[in-house]
């Protein structure tokens, strides 16, 4: 398992887009402060693999990350390619890749917008 670093790149004044790339099975990425952020999605591409899977995971503490949820309340564990809503509001955000295979390589991007 692997912690990788994100790049943040700000796309404007009230808006960041925030990239985790190479994430292998097994791997995290590094959380993120996003607290100033009320919108937001993350997007999902690369390889899954057999059985690939990423989870968007949320955190107020900064230690305990659970799944947040899309905006249908379902978590967001997410096995295709795709872009997904978040609707949880949390202090960190980070993607956890829980499942896959040796070819499981994914990019993990969250756009996100200031609400004021």
């Amino acid at each position: 398992m692997a912690i990788r670093n994100p790049t943040i790149s700000p796309m404007g004044e009230r808006t960041v887009r925030i990239t985790w790339t190479g994430l292998l099975n097994g791997d995290q990425g590094a959380p993120v402060d996003w607290a100033l952020y009320a919108d937001r999605s993350a997007q999902v591409t690369g390889t899954f693999g057999t059985g690939g899977s990423v989870t968007i995971e949320g955190s107020n503490d900064d230690v305990n990350f659970v799944p947040l949820s899309d905006a249908r309340g379902n978590n967001l564990a997410i096995n295709a390619a795709k872009i997904e809503q978040i609707e949880d509001v949390s202090k960190s955000i980070r993607p956890n890749v829980t499942a896959g295979d040796g070819t499981t390589n994914l990019t993990v991007t969250v756009f996100a917008r200031k609400v004021f």
